[in-house]
């Protein structure tokens, strides 16, 4: 029997290569004080500690230490027995010349060993440009540290594919969609990492075509795996991504870790992680991400297609995610949220300068449900809005939406979250037909509001124990024992 190998632990790179903001590290000395001197603390309900309500049995549960990992979602794989170069297939890594040609050589000279101990294939330094190319089974890619592929600006490099059923349509256009860089269809047993390389989607060009509105089809994705199970993703630096950065869908035990994500401030639509979509078993942790859109989002189709192909996102664990958003937020959930969300961890998030830290979205139309969240140990700073959930986006793939399909949101457990220079209250609307209940807050502090700003709350319901300010009226119950 083939030894297997703790791939989590044997690559070299390790995200110790990863740069990240000193002002991270300094600014967890002085939230950490500022909570300690803030909050009633005891043994009990303390800001460090882990508490999810269950919304099943009605008891409130421990869950991991946020120290912890959640990687064991990825099962180790056997050691690949063939590894090759690009180099080996005619590559040439100056930054100029086009290697669609040979990295698709490559993969499938890699699919043969697929059923036989697996591949890797190496990118050496250099600065690799390319079209897309589909990546095979028992498989790992490997940037070499500086290596760096470029996505080419030819958009013909960027084939045409049909669009998701979940969502019966491009998402931003009708029909079909652009491929993504990376792509994979069916697979398993898939690593991309490496010792901190770089993959550079060269996005402005798809950018410019959505700013002039001269985009005939929906833009491609960074990295897409579609249909497949045990991936890892870890060790990179992934920057420009045409459109959403890594984009898991009907996929399950996904490992997305230790990488940093980049795009200009105003990048349009380049959500970090799209962590899953219609996906079950997400790992997504210490991660650094700076986008033109939420840093991670959960999703699972859009209005009836989404609600027809019914496949939910489900057990997703978010952890120890950094980074910036100045239109949308740090942990997003939905919109697109038709095949229902469910199980979802986020803790240890860290967001400034954004429009909001965490959000629920959703709409008439959407059907779908989003149950079992828990969020513990958010920090922020100059965060617009820091709990937000929203309606009405009305956005629709087409005419066909049923505005009977009300969306259920219910078990919504926030904790322990600390705001400094808060720009606004927090906004929680529901919807009239469907309110959105279940929704409990313990041990809120936001600093920075006027006296005059009040929480702004319609159609919800639930409970809450040491907030400050004082939360609105709907949330005034108290179902849990605040600490004395």
């Amino acid at each position: 029997m083939e030894e297997k190998i703790p791939i989590l632990n044997k690559i070299k790179g390790g995200g110790g290569g990863i740069t990240r903001p000193l002002f991270v590290f300094s600014l967890l000395l002085f939230f950490t004080l500022v909570a300690l001197f803030s909050l009633q603390i005891n043994s009990e309900y303390s800001v460090f500690s882990i508490r999810a309500f269950d919304f099943i049995s009605g008891r409130v549960v421990s869950i991991p230490d946020p120290q912890q990992s959640c990687s064991g979602f990825f099962e180790e794989v056997l050691e690949r027995k063939v590894v090759k170069s690009i180099k080996d297939f005619g590559g040439i890594g100056d930054g100029k010349t086009l290697n669609t040609a040979a990295f698709r050589r490559a993969i499938e000279f890699m699919a043969r060993f697929k059923a036989s101990g697996g591949s890797q294939l190496l990118v050496p330094k250099g600065r690799w440009v390319t079209g897309s190319f589909n990546l095979t089974s028992n498989f790992t890619l490997f940037l070499q540290h500086g290596a760096v592929i470029l996505g080419s600006q030819d958009p013909n490099e960027w084939p045409i594919i049909e669009a998701l059923p979940s969502y019966g349509r491009g998402r931003e256009r009708l029909g079909a969609r652009h491929i993504s860089l990376i792509h994979g269809n069916g697979l398993s047993n898939v690593v991309i990492t490496g010792e901190n390389g770089t993959i550079d989607g060269q996005g402005k060009m798809w950018w410019e075509l959505w700013w002039n509105r001269t985009l005939v089809h929906t833009r491609g994705h960074l990295v897409e795996l579609v249909n497949s199970q045990n991936i890892l993703i870890q060790n990179l630096t992934l920057l420009n991504s045409p459109f959403w950065t890594i984009h898991p869908v009907y996929c399950r035990n996904i490992v997305i870790r230790n990488m940093t994500i980049l795009a200009p401030l105003n990048a349009p639509n380049t959500d970090g992680i799209d962590a899953a979509d219609s996906s079950l078993n997400v790992c997504i942790e210490d991660c650094y991400i700076e986008s033109g859109d939420d840093l991670v989002s959960v999703k699972s189709g859009w209005d009836q297609y989404g609600m027809k192909i019914a496949r939910p996102s489900s057990n997703i664990i978010v952890r120890r995610v950094r980074g910036t958003t100045p239109t949308c937020s740090g942990v997003g959930i939905g919109s697109e949220m038709s095949g229902g969300v469910s199980n979802v961890i986020i803790e240890d998030l860290h967001v400034r300068d954004s429009a909001a830290g965490v959000r629920i979205k959703t709409d008439i139309g959407r059907g779908g449900y989003i149950a079992n969240v828990t969020i513990n140990n958010m920090r922020m700073e100059r965060v617009k809005v820091p709990i937000r959930f929203s309606r009405g986006a009305n956005d629709h793939p087409d005419d066909k939406w049923d505005p009977k399909a009300l969306p259920k949101v219910r078990g919504i457990f926030i904790s322990n979250v600390i705001s400094l220079e808060t720009k606004r209250p927090p906004l929680l609307e529901g919807i009239e037909e469907a309110p959105f209940e279940d929704i409990h807050m313990k041990n809120i502090s936001l600093f920075g509001l006027a006296p005059s700003m009040k929480w702004n709350c319609e159609f919800i319901s639930g409970s809450s124990c040491s907030v400050f300010p004082a939360p609105c009226s709907q949330l005034l119950k108290n179902e849990f024992q605040c600490p004395n």
